[in-house]
């Protein structure tokens, strides 16, 4: 994320966002294109130098954003295709495994439509926190060429991206055995360009239409956005709902029964039904502020279970360095092994639809087997606004660590993880995890336990601990 009293251009959690003819300029594109040339001359002087693709999404402008950076780029003699139409970012990560070696994606994901950002991709997922800080120390001494007319290739790039999926979860066998229909909420978002994956029988789409304005609400699939899917379920009976992001590469779910199911209760269904697919003995990665459910299933089928910092990136570096069964975090990425590295929404939605006609199940009557298995699970995500931000995030954690009692909510604290923020761990497996944002004055809380009444009540007890801090 960007932050407009710095001149800084920096690659946060996922990519460089800024506010539209702010932050996130034509010159800032440029500037963006030109430090990555120079990284590409510069890693690349003694062997050939990679392909590049560019994507975009449905965004006010990200057209003509992708093109400013594609004539940069081929101005200093790189081969670059540009694609013909807005994709979805998981279809630019895809690329980035048939050919090209990098991908860039003109995106500001989820956020608000004011905003516009910059992905880069590499061997299928987002490029690691190495390469981009590399690119971001080019990009501070950039100067751009201006374009000279060099060739800029263009492609359609949808068929290769519906085949993969196609490839992934036989959509063409499962959906029409679905006893019955499916809602599908593409928030106005680029998921709608290939929807042609989820057929047309069986499936009912919502908010498909291309409005750069997302109808007036961020288009991120989290429960206070998820009314018109919720209703849809509701009126159609459908066996669920599935909701994609404005670059549909998260994913939500929405129960038969109109109910909106948090990643901690989504993530815990998929693994259950996916390890009854096959023998599987890799590790399960989750974001640190992800749930116990998926900890307890790990326990249960003796699987390794380790825990990253927030971001994607770090799950896919996992996913590439080692044998990984399962990688979820808490903002709605999924990924599982015999995929690429990196989340994607639609990839999702055709999983749980796979999931539903396999298992002659609802995804309620599934979910309940679930908890009863495992327990219940209550999560709640609350952020707090700060008088100034905290600069530092490990020193925040140490100095709250320092100050814990013995026991909260009557429990004994058996684990503190200070990865990414602090992670407090009881004796029964509830949590409550404090991120200082770093760049804004706003703490991100999340917590979970047996009951919305218990969750509530650790929120409240964190935010006293930061208090006397």
């Amino acid at each position: 994320m960007s932050s407009h009293q710095s001149n800084q251009i920096s690659f946060g959690t996922d990519g460089y966002r800024g506010i539209i003819a702010r932050d996130f300029t034509y010159d800032v594109v440029r500037k963006i294109a030109q430090g990555m040339a120079d990284y590409v001359a510069y890693k690349y002087m003694r062997t050939e130098k990679p392909t590049i693709v560019v994507g975009y999404d449905r965004r006010f402008m990200s057209d003509r954003f992708a093109r400013t950076l594609a004539e940069v780029l081929a101005a200093n003699g790189l081969s670059v295709t540009l694609s013909e139409t807005p994709v979805p970012t998981p279809a630019v990560s895809l690329l980035t495994t048939k050919g090209f070696g990098l991908g860039v994606m003109i995106t500001a994901s989820h956020n608000k439509h004011f905003y516009n950002g910059i992905k880069i991709k590499q061997n299928g997922r987002s490029a690691p926190p190495a390469v981009t800080a590399e690119v971001e120390n080019y990009v501070g001494k950039a100067v751009p060429l201006k374009p000279n007319g060099a060739a800029v290739a263009m492609k359609d790039f949808r068929p290769a991206y519906v085949e993969y999926l196609a490839s992934k979860v036989q959509a063409s066998k499962v959906l029409p055995k679905l006893p019955g229909p499916v809602a599908v909420d593409f928030m106005h978002g680029v998921g709608a360009e290939t929807a042609g994956v989820f057929g047309t029988k069986n499936v009912l789409p919502l908010r498909e239409k291309h409005d750069p304005l997302f109808g007036g609400v961020a288009p991120e699939p989290v429960e206070k956005n998820l009314q018109p899917l919720v209703d849809a379920v509701k009126k159609h009976k459908a066996l669920f709902g599935a909701a994609l992001d404005g670059d549909a590469d998260r994913f939500a779910l929405v129960s038969d029964k109109g109910q909106y199911m948090t990643p901690c209760q989504t993530g815990p269904l998929m693994l259950e039904y996916l390890l009854t697919k096959g023998k599987y003995k890799g590790k399960i990665v989750q974001a640190v502020s992800m749930g116990f459910l998926t900890k307890r299933i790990a326990r249960a089928a003796a699987l390794p279970f380790e825990e990253t910092p927030v971001g994607f990136k770090y799950l896919a570096e996992k996913m590439l360095q080692e044998d990984v069964t399962f990688a979820v975090e808490e903002s709605g990425g999924y990924a599982w092994k015999g995929n690429l590295p990196e989340r994607d929404g639609a990839l999702t939605a055709l999983f749980i639809a796979e999931m539903v006609a396999k298992t002659g199940k609802s995804v309620s009557a599934l979910y309940a087997e679930l908890e009863k298995k495992y327990g219940k699970s209550c999560f709640v995500r609350r952020d707090f606004a700060l008088e100034k931000a905290i600069p530092n995030k490990h020193s925040f954690a140490v100095k709250i660590k320092k100050k814990l009692p013995k026991l909260l909510l009557g429990h004994k604290i058996t684990e503190t993880n200070t990865i990414d923020g602090l992670k407090i761990v009881l004796d029964n497996d509830w949590w409550v995890l404090m991120r200082p944002s770093g760049t804004e004055p706003l703490l991100r809380t999340y917590a979970e336990t047996d009951s919305q009444e218990n969750t509530k009540k650790f929120l409240d007890l964190a935010f006293k601990l930061v208090e006397q801090k």
